[in-house]
């Protein structure tokens, strides 16, 4: 089983429980898939409404995936 860190609360979870988060390799678009294959650089955060909040407050999930796209508003309205 393979195990990821949530970017938000920083533990480790097994990948399935986590939303994977991608800048693909190619085009440099996000793309927001839980089971996404796609390759590029990726960053995980939990369900948890809580870890998804600190994750962009503290600017974490830009600085994992090395963008500075506004990924608040990739992820408002969005339900998991």
């Amino acid at each position: 089983m393979t195990e990821r860190k949530c970017v938000g609360c920083g533990k480790l979870k097994p990948r399935e429980e986590l939303i994977k988060i991608t800048k693909e390799h190619k085009s440099g678009k996000i793309v927001i898939e839980p089971n996404s294959k796609i390759f590029g650089r990726s960053a995980y955060f939990c369900y948890n409404k809580n870890c998804q909040e600190l994750a962009l407050k503290k600017n974490k999930l830009n600085r994992a995936l090395k963008t500075s796209e506004d990924l608040k508003g990739l992820l408002d309205g969005r339900t998991y």
